[in-house]
């Protein structure tokens, strides 16, 4: 409703000019006037026109309750941050963070095969069912991922990451602690899973806005902290849990962990502002050709990736013409994680200067041949050879998907919901 200027004259004080348009103020008067708080970064309103039971009513100044402007400060964005820096101190130290997340969340999953072979012997238990450890935990990585990706575009980045750092390291303890299936399923997969789904998401989509030429080798550092961890943790396995036992060799995992997590929190810091509120997942993205198509590839082929990380030490011990002993086992974990720097770290070099979709297509089917091929595997040197070949296919896979996903768009906003959306397509091909 209008008001008429013989009736109610206009303050002057209440007008907004925008240049051109400060005359469509005399022909539109019941527009909401409004001006920017540069410390909210919002839009505060001080003449807002409510119809109530056919009056109309003017909201004074000041009369916004509290919840909103918390609302409206994480559902509007400040102005635009610019394009990625593509260096600087606070971009390479969110990659350095990223490595040692990666170190903490992926290196600690790929050493199950450990946890697998450890268990197997020391529970009555069977192997089909403690296998369940590692896939929870993998499965609720990606399941909570997706949320909490939602937490970091709305501004808790923060919050959530220090949350994840203190369900993995609960989980851990707790898994120190622990000496049924139940409580480990509990412990090591459910707890330890979501705390590092907290972690693993929010930290990559903070460190995508970082870069964009170099973004491919920004994410191979973050990535070769997956086969870092790999091996450190397997070789603290081996040389402890016959010294001090099972449970003072996790809580010596642990302590690498806690002083390492520290570190992560202090080096990462998000450089976009809260973007405006949105939908949990954004279903629309799957509209798109390219991303429904790549999620669907990338579910095939995170599909049987993680099985001989899992499987490989008992298949050492007991499917080998000339079974290995335990602690001899755990060596193939060594190589097909320490391949695996070279995997991550060469792919990413190359997708740098040919693309990172157009180097993740080669190295999915390679991978997959090679897995087809570990049934033949039937000696120690023969597994050793094909430790190495799939230890470089499988970082390749791991560590290109997430730029390659990056890449399907060119809005900076994007690409770090998308990598949460496919990661939770995945969760379920693990399990």
């Amino acid at each position: 409703m209008a008001y008429q200027s013989d009736q109610e004259p206009r303050s002057p004080e209440r007008e907004v000019e925008k240049g051109d348009d400060a005359s469509s103020s005399d022909e539109e008067p019941s527009r909401s006037n409004t001006e920017a708080d540069p410390d909210m970064g919002i839009e505060q309103d001080y003449g807002i026109t409510q119809i109530e039971t056919g009056t109309e009513r003017q909201q004074p100044p000041g009369t916004r309750s509290a919840l909103d402007r918390v609302l409206s400060r994480t559902s509007v964005a400040d102005k635009d941050p610019g394009p990625p820096p593509d260096g600087g101190f606070w971009a390479w130290s969110s990659a350095i963070a990223g490595h040692i997340m990666m170190l903490n969340s992926w290196g600690y999953n790929s050493s199950f095969g450990v946890f697998q072979t450890y268990y197997t012997n020391h529970l009555p238990n069977p192997a089909s069912q403690i296998i369940w450890i590692g896939s929870v935990q993998i499965a609720a990585l990606f399941f909570i991922g997706t949320f909490a990706g939602r937490l970091t575009d709305a501004g808790y980045f923060r919050a959530t990451f220090a949350a994840g750092s203190v369900l993995t390291l609960l989980g851990v303890f707790m898994t120190s602690l622990s000496d049924t299936f139940w409580k480990l399923l509990l412990a090591q997969g459910l707890c330890t899973g979501l705390g590092n789904g907290l972690m693993f998401t929010p930290s990559l989509a903070v460190v995508s806005t970082y870069f964009k030429r170099r973004r491919a080798l920004a994410f191979g550092i973050v990535s070769t902290g997956s086969p870092v961890g790999g091996l450190i943790f397997p070789s603290m396995a081996r040389q402890l849990l016959g010294r001090i036992g099972f449970a003072w060799t996790v809580r010596a995992i642990g302590l690498v962990q806690l002083v390492t997590l520290i570190m992560a929190n202090l080096l990462l810091r998000p450089r976009l502002p809260p973007r405006k509120a949105g939908p949990w997942v954004d279903f629309a993205s799957f509209k798109e050709k390219g991303y429904l198509f790549f999620a669907i590839g990338i579910f095939f082929v995170f599909w049987g990736t993680f099985f001989p990380f899992y499987y490989m030490a008992s298949f050492a011990t007991s499917q080998l013409d000339k079974p290995l002993a335990y602690s001899d086992a755990l060596n193939l974990l060594l190589v097909v994680n320490g391949v695996g720097v070279i995997g991550r770290s060469l792919p990413n070099a190359i997708a740098h200067h040919f693309g990172s979709i157009t180097c993740i297509i080669p190295a999915s089917f390679i991978s997959s041949v090679c897995l087809f091929s570990w049934t033949g595997v039937s000696t120690v040197g023969g597994l050793y050879a094909w430790a190495s070949v799939y230890g470089l296919l499988a970082g390749a896979c791991m560590s290109l998907y997430p730029p390659a996903l990056s890449d399907l768009t060119t809005d900076r906003l994007l690409p770090d919901l998308r990598l949460l959306e496919s990661s939770s397509d995945i969760m379920e091909d693990i399990i």
